[in-house]
């Protein structure tokens, strides 16, 4: 699965500066929004919800100390200081004004690019390994299942099936929403493998003397539910 491309706000009064970066940003599949002026970058910044901010230091209306400043007392998104003021204080008061990076112009659009790409990989929210439910453990990272002590081994299909499950436990999931998940979009093969590879679930992880946890919803799906008595 595809990330969402990043949503980022450009703040630069150079015309020519802005085209560059612009340009580029957009050529490696961010969503960009543009803004001439301090004011205008503060309008934007405080309307949308942007993964990061590239700030030049030096603009009309509300300079880029300032507009650091303003953002970060309501705001904790990603803030980059672009500037031609390289001097060791000068990189200091970006910083302390709240900019998470600050790189001096002249700059390789390389180091830049490899500099965004750290900042939202920061942004990212950790992916989830571990799925508990009940009794039930399955972690992705390891690729183990667990029902109580012991281990199960699943096939790569029924561990998809059983991940999917435990994406939306309580949750009634349907047919093609189930099979869209775990056989894609375009499946098309037998009718029934749903059912035949819930069967094949069902035996491995309702262990002898245990509750039965992905239960049948008829004329629907199934859900994965707090145990019933087998």
């Amino acid at each position: 699965m595809t990330s969402e491309p990043s949503r980022i706000l450009l703040v630069e009064d150079d015309a020519e500066i802005l085209s560059f970066i612009e340009t580029e940003l957009r050529f490696e599949g961010h969503h960009v929004s543009v803004a001439l002026d301090g004011y205008q970058g503060l309008k934007q910044a405080r309307q949308e919800n942007f993964d990061l901010i590239l700030l030049d230091r030096m603009l009309p209306g509300i300079d880029g100390l300032s507009l650091c400043r303003r953002l970060r007392q309501t705001s904790d998104m990603p803030i980059m200081m672009l500037t031609a003021r390289g001097e060791l204080h000068e990189r200091l008061e970006g910083l302390d004004a709240g900019a998470n990076d600050y790189i001096v112009k002249p700059f390789e659009l390389e180091e830049l690019l490899a500099r965004i790409r750290v900042q939202l990989r920061q942004r990212q929210p950790r992916v989830k390994s571990q799925f508990d439910f009940e009794d039930l453990r399955l972690d992705t990272a390891s690729h183990q299942v667990f029902r109580g002590e012991a281990e199960i081994s699943l096939t790569p299909t029924e561990f998809l099936l059983l991940h999917f499950f435990m994406q939306h436990p309580g949750e009634v999931l349907n047919r093609k929403r189930i099979l869209e998940a775990v056989w894609g979009w375009d499946f098309e093969g037998e009718d029934n493998v749903l059912e035949v590879y819930i069967r094949y679930l069902r035996k491995k992880i309702d262990l002898e003397g245990l509750s039965r946890l992905i239960q049948t919803v008829r004329g629907i799906g199934y859900v994965l539910k707090k145990p019933v008595s087998v």
